[in-house]
């Protein structure tokens, strides 16, 4: 059983929830933020070389994995899998299915050369979104973050400021492209991540929301 404390969000102490029923509503936002905190996860090591793995996979997961590195697959129950290297994936999932989703892994994937561990309660994850989101990564990070080199479904392990992240550009919209991130960061620096990027996001107005969409 995971540790009741571990599985607190790591940004509690920060009130985030008495700050976004506070916040102004005003129309002109460029950024929202919120925590997506107590997510399921679970790193998943295995050669993709292998087709009884690939199958034994979709048939547990519901999906392809992804093969090419920096792509990521989504279920139609919210599962994302995230191709972070040739033989390595992240698997986020809602957190009432990431228990089962590792059994089931364990079990099906046991008679092959495998690593399977559940990480969840060492990250959180931060959502980023509006019309001034990349604007607001690309002021502490190296990615090309420009719609034509950084897209929905791709993913990528890089610094912001001075914390290691993975980020997954969610979603984009076609005319304008405002852009939806999850930023995973290890729960140690989710805080100083929290508040690079809500500095970061200040001249083009952010406010905090719950349960971001």
């Amino acid at each position: 059983m995971v540790d009741g404390y571990l599985r607190q969000s790591p940004l509690a102490h920060m009130h985030l929830e008495a700050r976004a029923a506070n916040e102004p509503q005003e129309n002109e936002i460029g950024v929202e933020m919120g925590e997506r905190p107590l997510l399921g996860m679970i790193n998943l090591r295995a050669q993709k070389s292998d087709p009884v793995f690939l199958s034994t996979i979709k048939q547990n997961l519901g999906l392809d994995v992804p093969t090419d590195v920096n792509t990521v697959s989504e279920s139609i129950d919210g599962i994302y899998t995230l191709c972070l290297g040739p033989d390595e994936w992240l698997i986020v999932a809602p957190s009432n299915k990431e228990q089962k989703i590792h059994n089931d892994l364990r079990q099906a994937l046991e008679h092959l050369h495998t690593s399977i561990n559940l990480i969840g309660e060492s990250r959180t994850v931060i959502r980023l979104n509006g019309l001034n989101a990349r604007d607001t990564l690309a002021k502490g990070c190296s990615l090309d973050l420009h719609p034509r080199a950084f897209k929905p479904g791709q993913c990528a392990q890089t610094i912001l400021g001075r914390s290691d992240i993975t980020i997954h550009q969610v979603a984009h919209q076609d005319k304008t492209y405002a852009a939806k991130y999850d930023i995973i960061v290890l729960r140690s620096f989710a805080e100083y991540v929290w508040t690079w990027l809500e500095d970061a996001a200040r001249e083009y107005g952010v406010r905090v929301v719950i349960h971001p969409s």
